[in-house]
């Protein structure tokens, strides 16, 4: 608490920052893990798992105590309704892929040779997501300096554009995937099929919820 009260005397955005950066980190470690997955290293699957738990959880501490230190009267460039909806987005993020990892090891999933290598590539990109809507918030300092006016402006809107061209990567990418898998269904358990598909589905919701951080941020330069 100690911690995010100077961050907020530091700057009324350091703290969301802070937020954003430990959200991606958590994301990240869906690399590895996919390819822990693939490899049926299972010790290492768990390893991963529980990291990722810890850096949702790590991200659910920092969102509660921002709550806590965003008083009603505190003075910002933008609403406090705004920047409590952005927090909450991010947040989303993170659990997403502790949902993701938390699935795959109970579960021990198998993914198929035939789609290994795309699998990797599309949780790559939804990671890729992530990172632009990190590197988006660590503009709002910016933003505020420059009086949410000028090129900074200009710049945001360019990643907040980068980070829709993202998602709509990942959109393409998992209707191609889905239609691999189809092609393996025969051959595969039932159960095994539903619970991919599921996956396929969730890593997609991971790089939507990170736009959805791009639309608050765009929603916050408008006003």
């Amino acid at each position: 608490m100690n911690i995010i009260s100077e961050l907020f005397a530091a700057s009324p955005f350091r703290p969301m920052q802070e937020h954003i950066s430990k959200v991606h980190e958590c994301v990240s470690k869906l690399q590895p893990f996919m390819e822990a997955v693939i490899e049926q290293q299972w010790s290492t699957v768990a390893e991963l798992q529980l990291e990722i738990a810890h850096l949702e959880n790590d991200a659910d501490d920092l969102k509660k105590a921002i709550r806590l230190q965003l008083p009603d009267g505190l003075f910002l460039p933008v609403a406090r309704t705004d920047l409590l909806a952005l927090l909450t987005a991010q947040d989303k993020i993170a659990n997403k892929a502790k949902d993701i990892a938390g699935l795959m090891t109970g579960r021990q999933m198998k993914i198929p040779s035939e789609v290994q290598e795309y699998f990797k590539a599309y949780t790559q990109r939804c990671i890729d997501a992530s990172a632009q809507a990190d590197k988006a918030i660590h503009e709002l300092d910016e933003l505020v300096e420059t009086g949410f006016r000028g090129r900074e402006v200009t710049l945001v809107e360019n990643m907040v554009s980068e980070l829709d061209a993202i998602e709509n990567d990942t959109d393409q990418m998992q209707i191609k995937l889905r239609q691999q898998l189809f092609q393996l269904e025969a051959e595969l358990p039932p159960v095994d099929v539903i619970f991919l598909y599921k996956i396929i589905d969730w890593l997609g919701d991971l790089a939507d919820r990170a736009e959805k951080v791009g639309s608050h941020l765009e929603l916050m330069l408008a006003r």
